[in-house]
C-alpha cells in the first residue's frame, strides 16, 4: 500500500579533543567523552520516523504527528509538525483555453452541486448546500491550480448556486453565505465588464424568480409539506439581503422597489389562486341549489386561506417587508367574492325551493365569517364590497324562519308522543319532552345568533317572529302534554300512576315557564333595544315583545294553577287498608277524601274534640295526614310547584282555622287547641326553610288569626296584663298633650322594697266646670290589681280652679321588685275634676311602666333621689268603643274578675272625650 515515509535525525558535527576538553566541567562530562570516542566518526543520531498512508492524506492538511522509535529502549520520541499541500498538473482542455478560470470553476461547481442534489432521496429541498469531502477536494485543487482568489471562488459559487436554485430548488439559506462573502470582499474594479454583466444578470434573474415564487407561495410552500414556512422565510431574507448588497446597487442600474414588487405579486397571486379555486369547485349541474353549495365550499376555502395568512404567513411579510399580507389578501378576496356571489345570486326570489334556501343559509353564514375577519384589518379606507351582503338574502329570510319553526314544532310534537310522563333521571322530576323542548328553543336562539341581521329595523321584525313562534310552541306544548297525561291515565286506569303523571305535567310546565323567562337574556333584548332606539319607539318594543312574553307567561301560570288546584282537590289520603296494615301510605289521584277536604275534616275534628284533651294530642291526626300527603307531593313535584301547592293549601288552612275560631261561646281550651294547631302548621309548612318562606306564611290573615287566637286562649288575668301592656305602648307612642300632662318623679329603693313617687304638677288641663276651670286631683294606683292586691289607691289634694295645678306630694308603695317586672305592671295616674254633687269627671290618665323605674335593677340604693329626672306624661283618654281584649273579657260572663275590670274600663270610656 502506497505510503509517505519520513525519518528524523540528529546531525552529529566533528569537534576536536581540545574543544571538548574545554567544555569539560565534571566527571560526568568526562564519561561522555569516552563514550563518544567509541562511536564512528560523523555518525548521526536517529530521533524517530512518521509513516502515513497516501489515501488518508487530504489536499491540504496541517497537524502534529507522533515520532515512532526503532527500538523500545527510548519509546517516547516526541512529535513532528507537518503541513501538506497536494497539487497536480494536467493537460489543458479546450474550455480552459477559451474561458476564464472562474467560469470553468463555476461550471465544475454546477456539476458537483447537481450531483449532490440528486443524491438526496428525500427531495432537493432537504439539501443544505454543503458539498461532500471529495467534491470539496476537487474544487480546492482546481482553484489552487488556477490560482483563483477567494473573491472569484465566492462569485463562482454565487453564479452556480443562484442559477441552480431556479431549476433545482434547494434550501435558499446557502445563498446567504455567498451574499455575505461578496458584500464583505466587494471591489468593483476587480471584475472585468463581462463578469460584472454576468453578476448583474444573476441578481435580476434570482429577483424575478424569487418574486414569482412569492406570487405562488400558496402552491410552492404548502403547509402540508414540512418546513414550508422556514423555506419561505429564508427566501424572503435572501431577496432582502441581495437587494441591500453594494454589488447589487452598483451593477443594477434600476434599483427595484422590492416591497412594491412583492405587494403586486401577492395581489396577482391571490387573484390567480381565487380563480383556480373557483374553477375547481364549479358545480357540474348549474342549478340554484348546486350553485349555493359550490359557493359555500368556495367561501370555506377563502376563509381558511385568510386564516392561514393571518395566523401563519403574515408575520414573515411584516418582519421582512413591512407588508400586511392579511390586508392585501383580504381586500383582494373580499372584492372578488362579492362580485362573484352577486353574479350568481341575481336570480334569487321568494319562490325558491327549500333545498335552495338551506344552501343559501349556509352561504350566508360563511359570508358572515368572512366579513367578520375585517376586524383584523389594521385600517380601512372606504367601504368594503361586502358591507351590505345581507340584503342579497332578504328574500330567503322568511323561509329560514319558517324552517326553524317547523323543525321545532315537529320535534316537540314527536317528543310529547313518545313521552311516558315519568322522570328521566333518578334526581329529576321532569319527563323527556322537556329536554327536547329545551333543545328546540336553543336551536331557535342559535338561529337568531347565526342571522345576526345588521339592519336594526329588520332585525326587530325577525325577533318578533321568533318570539311569536316560541310562544305558540309553548302554548301548544301545554295543551298536548295534558292531553297525553289524560290519554295515558285512561288507558292504564291506575290512580297512583295518574297522580304521578299529574305531578310530572305541572313540573314540565314550570320548566317551560323558566325557558320562556330566559329568552330576553338569551336573545339579548337589551342589545336589540340599543340598536333600534333610533328607528323604533321603546313603547313599541314593550308592546310587541315584552307584552307578548308576559301574556305567554301569564297563560303558563294559569295552567300551573289549574294543575296545582287539581292536585289539591284530587290527590287524596292513603288507603285505609294500607294504613291498617302498617304499610306506607299511597295517595290516590281521585278519591272521596280530597286533600283540601281532608285538612278541613281534621281541623273540624280537632275543634270539636273534648276540652280535656291536650292540644299536643289533638293535633296528631292532622299532622300525620299532612306528613303523608306532603311527603308524596314533595317527592313528585319540583320545589317551585311544591311551594305553589303549599301556598294554596296554606290559604285554605287559614280559612278553615278562621272559621273554627269564629264560633261563639267557645272555651279557652278550644282556642288553645286552635292556636297550637296554627303554630304547628306554620312549622310544618315552613319545614325549617325547605318549604314556604316565613314572609309567605305570615300573611295579613295569618297575623290577624294568630293575634286573635293568642288572645282567646289566654286567661283573664293574662288578658288584663296584655291590656295594660297595650296602654303603656300607646303612652310611649303619644306625643300630643291635647288633654294636658302630668309630671312626676319615680324611684325604687331595693333595700326597702318601696316605690317612691313624687307628683309634681299637671299642666294644660281641659276645663270641665261651668266657670271655665277645673278642680283637679290625681289618683295613683298600681295595675293590674291582681298583681298588687294589697296596695290601695292614693290621691293628692284637690286644687281648686286650676288648669295648671302644682301638687308637689310624695307617696310610697311597698312593692316587691319581681312584681314591677311583670307584664303590664304600671303606675296608673288618673287626673279627675272633683265634683261635689255628682261623679268626678275624667281629665285624663297616664301609664308609667314599673319595669323602667330608676333603681329597680340596682343591688343597693345607689340612685340619689335628687338625681332622678322628672318624667312628663301626656294625659290620654280611652277610646269609647273599647278594644278586642275588653270584648273578650266581657264575653266571659262567669268570670267576676273579668267583669269587674270591664265595668271599670267602661266607666272611664263613658267619660272619654275621644271620638271614633
Amino acid at each position: 500500500m502506497a505510503s509517505f515515509h519520513l525519518d528524523m535525525w540528529d546531525s552529529d558535527v566533528m569537534e576536536s579533543v581540545r574543544h571538548k576538553l574545554g567544555e569539560l566541567t565534571d566527571l560526568h562530562g568526562l564519561k561522555r567523552i569516552f563514550k563518544d570516542a567509541r562511536k564512528d566518526k560523523g555518525q548521526d543520531d536517529f530521533l524517530g520516523n512518521v509513516v502515513l498512508r497516501l489515501k488518508d492524506l487530504h489536499c491540504w492538511s496541517d497537524q502534529w504527528y507522533l515520532l515512532e522509535p526503532r527500538t523500545e529502549t527510548y519509546p517516547n520520541r516526541g512529535q513532528c509538525h507537518l503541513q501538506f499541500l497536494l497539487t497536480h498538473k494536467k493537460r489543458t482542455t479546450i474550455s480552459s483555453r477559451t474561458q476564464p478560470s472562474y467560469t470553468v470553476h463555476r461550471h465544475l461547481l454546477q456539476q458537483l452541486v447537481s450531483y449532490e442534489i440528486l443524491q438526496h432521496q428525500a427531495g432537493s429541498i432537504t439539501w443544505d448546500g454543503e458539498l461532500s469531502r471529495h467534491a470539496s477536494t476537487v474544487l480546492y485543487l482546481h482553484a489552487t491550480q488556477k490560482d483563483l482568489s477567494d473573491f472569484h471562488q465566492v462569485m463562482a459559487q454565487w453564479l452556480a448556486y443562484s442559477k441552480l436554485y431556479q431549476s433545482l430548488e434547494f434550501n435558499s439559506n446557502c445563498l446567504l453565505h455567498q451574499i455575505t462573502s461578496i458584500e464583505y470582499q466587494w471591489v468593483q474594479e476587480r471584475l472585468r465588464p463581462e463578469q460584472k454583466a454576468e453578476l448583474a444578470e444573476s441578481f435580476q434573474s434570482l429577483l424575478t424568480y424569487g418574486v414569482s415564487l412569492i406570487r405562488r407561495f400558496r402552491i410552492i410552500f404548502p403547509l402540508s409539506v414540512p418546513r414550508s414556512t422556514e423555506r419561505l422565510q429564508s427566501l424572503l431574507r435572501v431577496l432582502v439581503q441581495m437587494c441591500k448588497m453594494k454589488a447589487f446597487r452598483e451593477l443594477c442600474t434600476l434599483s427595484p422597489d422590492l416591497p412594491g414588487m412583492v405587494s403586486t405579486a401577492l395581489k396577482s397571486g391571490t387573484m390567480e389562486w381565487f380563480h383556480m379555486q373557483k374553477q375547481h369547485l364549479k358545480p357540474m349541474v348549474k342549478s340554484m341549489e348546486e350553485n349555493g353549495r359550490a359557493l359555500s365550499r368556495l367561501l370555506v376555502e377563502v376563509v381558511g386561506d385568510l386564516q392561514q395568512c393571518q395566523k401563519i404567513w403574515n408575520k414573515f411579510f411584516l418582519n421582512t417587508f413591512k407588508l400586511n399580507l392579511f390586508s392585501i389578501a383580504f381586500l383582494e378576496l373580499e372584492s372578488l367574492v362579492a362580485e362573484h356571489i352577486q353574479e350568481q345570486l341575481h336570480e334569487i326570489d321568494s319562490s325558491m325551493s327549500k333545498p335552495t334556501a338551506e344552501s343559501l343559509f349556509q352561504l350566508y353564514m360563511n359570508l358572515q365569517e368572512l366579513y367578520r375577519m375585517k376586524d383584523f384589518l389594521p385600517k380601512r379606507e372606504g367601504p368594503l364590497a361586502l358591507r351590505n351582503f345581507h340584503q342579497w338574502f332578504k328574500e330567503a329570510v322568511p323561509q329560514w324562519l319558517q324552517k326553524a319553526y317547523t323543525i321545532a314544532l315537529e320535534r316537540t310534537q314527536r317528543a310529547i308522543q313518545m313521552d311516558q310522563l315519568t322522570p328521566f333521571g333518578e334526581h329529576n322530576k321532569h319527563s323527556t319532552s322537556t329536554v327536547d323542548l329545551s333543545t328546540c328553543y336553543a336551536q331557535i336562539v342559535k338561529t337568531w345568533q347565526q342571522l345576526s341581521w345588521p339592519d336594526p329595523e329588520e332585525a326587530f321584525m325577525i325577533m318578533v317572529k321568533l318570539v311569536e313562534d316560541m310562544c305558540k310552541i309553548a302554548l301548544m306544548y301545554c295543551r298536548l302534554i295534558k292531553e297525553r297525561a289524560e290519554a295515558l291515565s285512561l288507558s292504564e286506569q291506575n290512580e297512583g300512576e295518574a297522580a304521578n303523571r299529574l305531578c310530572i305535567v305541572v313540573n314540565n310546565i314550570k320548566q317551560l315557564r323558566l325557558l320562556i323567562l330566559r329568552l330576553p337574556l338569551q336573545l339579548d333584548w337589551a342589545q336589540l333595544e340599543q340598536r333600534t332606539e333610533a328607528v323604533i319607539d321603546p313603547q313599541q318594543i314593550q308592546h310587541t315583545l315584552h307584552n307578548q312574553l308576559d301574556s305567554t307567561v301569564s297563560c303558563l301560570d294559569h295552567e300551573i294553577r289549574d294543575v296545582v288546584q287539581a292536585l289539591a282537590t284530587k290527590v287524596g289520603p292513603r288507603h285505609e287498608e294500607a294504613g291498617a296494615e302498617g304499610k306506607n301510605p299511597v295517595p290516590l289521584c281521585i278519591s272521596p277524601w280530597q286533600l283540601e277536604k281532608g285538612i278541613a275534616r281534621h281541623i273540624q275534628e280537632l275543634s270539636s274534640s273534648s276540652d280535656t284533651q291536650e292540644p299536643e294530642d289533638s293535633i296528631i291526626p292532622l299532622m300525620k295526614f299532612l306528613e303523608s300527603e306532603l311527603q308524596y307531593l314533595n317527592e313528585h313535584l319540583v320545589q317551585e310547584n311544591f311551594n305553589s301547592l303549599l301556598a294554596l293549601l296554606w290559604r285554605h288552612t287559614l280559612a278553615v282555622l278562621s272559621a273554627a275560631a269564629g264560633q261563639l261561646g267557645s272555651s279557652t281550651q278550644h282556642y288553645k287547641k286552635l292556636h297550637y294547631a296554627l303554630k304547628s302548621l306554620e312549622r310544618c309548612f315552613h319545614a325549617d326553610g325547605c318549604g314556604l318562606p316565613l314572609e309567605t306564611l305570615h300573611t295579613a290573615a295569618f297575623l290577624s288569626l294568630e293575634t286573635h287566637l293568642a288572645l282567646c286562649s289566654s286567661t283573664s288575668r293574662k288578658l288584663i296584663q296584655k291590656y295594660f301592656s297595650n296602654r303603656i305602648q300607646q303612652q310611649l307612642d303619644t306625643n300630643s298633650e291635647k288633654y294636658g300632662a302630668v309630671t312626676i318623679k319615680a324611684l325604687y329603693r331595693p333595700s326597702e322594697q318601696k316605690l317612691h313617687v313624687d307628683v309634681l304638677n299637671a299642666v294644660n288641663l281641659i276645663p270641665l266646670d261651668s266657670n271655665g276651670s277645673s278642680d283637679p286631683f290625681v289618683q295613683l294606683t298600681l295595675e293590674p290589681r291582681h298583681e298588687f292586691p294589697e296596695v290601695v289607691a292614693r290621691t293628692t289634694q284637690c286644687k281648686r280652679n286650676e288648669l295648671h295645678p302644682l301638687f308637689d306630694e310624695a307617696f310610697d308603695f311597698l312593692v316587691p321588685p319581681e312584681k314591677c317586672r311583670q307584664e303590664g305592671a304600671c303606675l296608673l295616674l288618673t287626673v279627675f275634676d272633683y265634683d261635689t254633687l255628682g261623679a268626678n269627671d275624667l281629665e285624663g290618665e297616664a301609664f308609667f311602666p314599673l319595669c323602667r323605674l330608676p333603681g329597680l335593677d340596682a343591688d343597693e340604693d345607689q340612685v340619689n333621689a335628687g338625681q332622678v329626672p322628672q318624667t312628663r306624661l301626656p294625659l290620654t283618654h280611652p277610646k269609647p268603643t273599647g278594644d278586642e281584649i275588653l270584648r273578650l273579657l266581657e264575653s266571659r260572663k262567669g268570670d267576676k274578675e273579668a267583669q269587674a275590670f270591664v265595668k271599670l274600663r267602661k266607666q272611664r270610656a263613658k267619660q272619654s272625650k275621644e271620638t271614633e
